[in-house]
């Protein structure tokens, strides 16, 4: 290990393989906040760059399972049926990827925790956010653009699709399946956008590589407890799940 990480250390390695088996288990139960949870808790002990190395290779593994565990026709229908929120992801992604050196970290942690925060909540408490069904279209693309946006400099690109799939109320397996699609095809775009900036290099790159088998461990274990959920409850730790995920962003932008 002393051998292929210069500036890791074995516990840093550790704590994080750790990490990464309890966000592979929560994205295995509810379809999404393994790159929250891994940013989130990456940052208390690694420097920026290598916290969001160490989630682009996880992800794009996890989310191959994911979004092909119905096979995949389901997963071609999927794409298609969500094709305007994956296009606005992918080209923003690739766009803002380019200026991760450049973003305030404090000000897009603010810009993304506050609004999923209070959307979120407000549906916890039963208040009627839902989009209209006549503005879908829209909807997606807005929402995908602003995912793109930020996905490309933090690695997050999930929340604006949560509150959509929140909105139009989309049965559990699909909301999953779909979670799983789009953030395939992002995980790619981030991969390709980041092996274009350098980032994901030398030890980022191995330190990326040796986190895939821990997510898979921890996807195993979440698939058995979201095959055990229905709808209300899984509906309910998916609103519960983005509070946490929100505050915790906001937490982060303060806290530096």
């Amino acid at each position: 290990m002393d051998s292929l990480f210069v500036t890791l250390t074995l516990w840093q390695v550790g704590l994080a393989l750790a990490i990464v088996v309890f966000a592979g288990f929560v994205k295995g139960a509810v379809g999404f906040a393994m790159p929250l949870i891994m940013v989130s808790a990456f940052s208390a002990f690694l420097p920026a760059d290598v916290a969001l190395a160490g989630l682009i290779l996880p992800t794009l593994v996890t989310n191959i399972s994911q979004a092909f565990r119905q096979g995949w026709a389901p997963a071609m229908e999927t794409a298609r049926d969500y094709r305007r929120f994956l296009i606005g992801t992918v080209v923003f992604i690739l766009l803002s990827a380019q200026l991760f050196w450049l973003i305030p970290r404090m000000g897009y942690l603010l810009l993304l925790g506050v609004p999923v925060t209070l959307f979120a909540g407000a549906q916890l408490l039963g208040l009627p956010l839902a989009l209209k069904l006549e503005h879908r279209a829209r909807a997606e693309w807005v929402l995908g653009v602003i995912g793109g946006l930020y996905g490309g400099v933090s690695g997050i690109w999930g929340p604006p699709l949560l509150v959509y799939l929140l909105s139009i109320n989309a049965p559990k397996i699909q909301a999953v399946r779909a979670q799983g699609v789009v953030f395939l095809i992002g995980a790619i775009a981030l991969l390709a956008a980041h092996l274009g900036t350098g980032l994901m290099q030398g030890e980022r790159l191995w330190f990326s590589a040796i986190l895939v088998p821990a997510a898979m461990l921890g996807m195993a274990l979440g698939y058995r407890v979201q095959d055990r959920l229905d709808q209300v409850r899984f509906r309910r730790w998916t609103q519960a799940l983005l509070v946490a995920s929100g505050l915790n962003l906001i937490r982060q932008a303060f806290m530096g």
